[in-house]
């Protein structure tokens, strides 16, 4: 992979004097380099835009979608080179990261559909001789931040969105999986999008954050990451009046409750367990706070430890792998951290709470049982490979627990009781609500968060929404 700028239908070299390093964390070897994109070439991208929205912002809804189809139809093709630029990049096990890349391409599938059903509405008029009309229009150039964790799905989920809509985008994915996002890049450049429609631009990520927030020529940011910063961005859009949608950190609680028999508690302590360590936890819905019923607590918990303790860590390209590192040096160490805090404090690690080896970022699945609710854990987004269960009694205790934090970006619960799953769908404060069911988000379905999690929606029409500004024409016969 070349690493590059790509700005005005240029792959281009960044400007900067300062190079950023990829590092491929299964080893802790570079991949590759390149320079930093200065204030000029950001906003070169930004300049570059702008003009394009001039047309393409009048492209019809249907060459539009065709174009997004087209792409959707390269990253397929593509499939195994992207997913091993997922693998080398981030450490995702090799099936896992091209499962990754088939959800991407949906994203520009979905996007395609929908741009073509951007509808506006009619209003009847007080008089005669007047027509009203609603129209959706696109809200202009968007700037864009995606995180590293999902370095196909995101970048995909904002790009497809903004060009469905009719908007232009400046993008930037994360330095440290750069070559995953302009693999998308290069599948958009030869679907045929016109030059400018979509600029990538690596960086120092807050002078880039700082200059397109206070950009007159942008219009609206979109942003996922890590709460901090996103509040952040959300501040620096606000003082130039622009909109913001913002996907934010999590520390998704899960219910289990009493209800189910055994077969079924086995059945989803193992299911946990694959969602919980998928991308080593490093996931912003990753199911963490496991909130288990007495009655099935030391059933649920053995099965999980069992379930954890099978788990295979090692490189992604070994088929046999089921969880590879973590990104980096900062994630194991954040990580190991949370595990030192609950040692001091007394707590049980029932399995991991180590390193393992001394090349690349591996760690193992750990578990932490009956966690205080003031041990560091349980009030830090994880975002690694730690699951706390602790048990309750009451439902009531356990929704209590479920919405104690500042969070409220995905939830799980499990029960075959009908009142109680109408219960915790309608009492937990979450974006997502999750019952019987693991799947926190799809193209189809909006996904965003309440509370410290976010605001504004991706994916769905709601997502699309996101894009458009709403105009109200009234239109009278001249005298």
């Amino acid at each position: 992979m070349s690493y590059s700028q790509w700005i005005a239908g240029e792959f281009r070299q960044g400007s900067c004097a300062q190079h950023f390093i990829v590092i491929n964390p299964s080893t802790g070897h570079p991949l590759g380099d390149y320079a930093h994109a200065t204030q000029a070439d950001v906003q070169a991208a930004i300049d570059a835009a702008g003009e394009a929205l001039r047309t393409w912002r009048k492209t019809s809804a249907l060459e539009r979608s065709t174009m997004l189809r087209r792409v959707a139809a390269l990253m397929r093709e593509r499939g195994d080179a992207i997913g091993t630029q997922i693998a080398l990049e981030l450490g995702k096990p090799l099936g896992e990261a091209q499962k990754e890349v088939v959800t991407a391409a949906e994203m520009f599938e979905w996007a395609a559909e929908e741009a073509r059903r951007l509808y506006g509405r009619t209003i009847p008029a007080r008089t005669g001789g007047v027509t009203q009309t609603v129209v959706l229009e696109p809200v202009g150039v968007v700037a864009a931040f995606a995180g590293w964790n999902a370095p196909a799905i995101t970048p995909a989920r904002k790009i497809s969105g903004a060009l469905a809509a009719g908007c232009t985008i400046v993008i930037k994915p994360s330095e440290e999986t750069a070559g995953v996002a302009l693999h998308i890049a290069h599948a958009v450049q030869d679907a045929g999008v016109p030059d400018g429609v979509v600029n990538m631009v690596f960086g120092d990520p807050g002078a880039i954050a700082d200059q397109l927030c206070s950009s007159p020529q942008v219009a609206m940011v979109t942003f996922t990451g890590a709460t901090s910063v996103g509040k952040q961005i959300g501040a620096q859009a606000a003082r130039t009046m622009k909109r913001a949608t913002l996907e934010l950190g999590g520390h998704a609680p899960v219910i289990v409750c009493d209800d189910l028999d055994a077969a079924d508690v086995a059945r989803v302590a193992r299911m946990a367990v694959a969602t919980k360590y998928r991308n080593a936890g490093q996931v912003c819905t990753s199911p963490t706070r496991f909130l288990v019923q007495a009655g099935v607590f030391d059933t649920f918990c053995s099965h999980f430890v069992q379930a954890a303790e099978a788990l295979k860590v090692g490189d992604p390209f070994d088929a046999a792998t089921h969880m590879g590192p973590l990104k980096n040096q900062r994630r194991m160490q954040a990580i190991d951290q949370l595990v030192q805090d609950a040692r001091s404090r007394g707590l049980t690690i029932a399995t991991g709470g180590e390193r393992i080896g001394t090349e690349g970022f591996f760690y193992r699945p750990t578990v932490i049982v009956q966690p205080s609710v003031d041990c560091d854990a349980a009030n830090v987004e994880p975002f690694g490979p730690v699951a706390l269960i602790s048990p309750f009694v009451e439902l009531e205790e356990a929704i209590v627990e479920a919405n104690r934090l500042p969070f409220g970006l995905a939830s799980y619960a499990f029960t075959n009781h009908l009142g109680r799953a109408h219960r915790l769908a309608s009492e937990i404060d979450s974006g997502v609500v999750c019952i019987n069911e693991w799947q926190a988000s799809l193209p189809e379905t909006p996904f965003g968060g309440h509370k410290d999690s976010g605001l504004g929606s991706e994916g769905g029409i709601e997502g699309l929404q996101e894009f458009l500004r709403v105009k109200c024409v009234r239109l009278g016969v001249s005298a």
